[in-house]
Formats: structure tokens, C-alpha cells, sequence
């Protein structure tokens, strides 16, 4: 090799590694939300509930009912559901 294709691979090289680095430096920040300023920053964007309720929303005491209602009634589907199933493996002759 001479010096000058020693030197024209050495440009090429260099212009290469120039264009990676600004396609790197154009490239969208990722939201590093699984580090600690990011799940700060999470933790304001949330909207948390107030104890009473307001014109901005429903109060917590509200939302806890909810929950608990919507709880019982799932927990007795499900235990209703279970029941069904038992009799109709027991006509059947599946189980004891």
C-alpha cells in the first residue's frame, strides 16, 4: 500500500466515524424512566386523589368504596363459578 491510499483509507475512516457520531448525537433521548429521576419525574405527572371530593374529581374515600364493592362482587362470582363447576363435575361422575 502507498501512502496515499494509507492515507485516502485513514480519511474514509475518519468521515465514517464522524458520520456515526452525528447520527448518534441526532438520535432521540431515551426516557429512562426505570432510573430514580425518572420515576420522580413519573411521580408528578400522577394526578392523586384528594381526601374529599372536589370539582377536580372524586375523593379517595369514594374510589375506596368502589374498590371494595367492585372486590365483593368479583370474589362471589368467582366463588359462585366455582360451585357451578363442582355440581356439573359431580353429575357427571368427575370428582367426589
Amino acid at each position: 500500500m502507498t501512502k496515499e491510499e494509507k492515507k485516502a483509507k485513514a480519511q474514509a475512516k475518519a468521515e465514517e466515524k464522524a458520520k456515526r457520531k452525528a447520527e448518534k448525537k441526532n438520535k432521540a433521548p431515551k426516557d429512562h424512566w426505570f432510573t430514580i429521576r425518572g420515576i420522580r419525574k413519573e411521580a408528578k405527572r400522577v394526578v392523586w386523589p384528594h381526601w374529599r371530593s372536589s370539582d377536580r374529581g372524586e375523593g379517595i374515600w369514594q374510589n375506596t368504596g368502589e374498590v371494595v364493592i367492585f372486590t365483593a362482587f368479583f370474589a362471589l362470582f368467582f366463588v359462585l363459578c366455582n360451585y357451578v363447576i363442582t355440581l356439573l363435575l359431580k353429575l357427571i361422575g368427575i370428582g367426589a
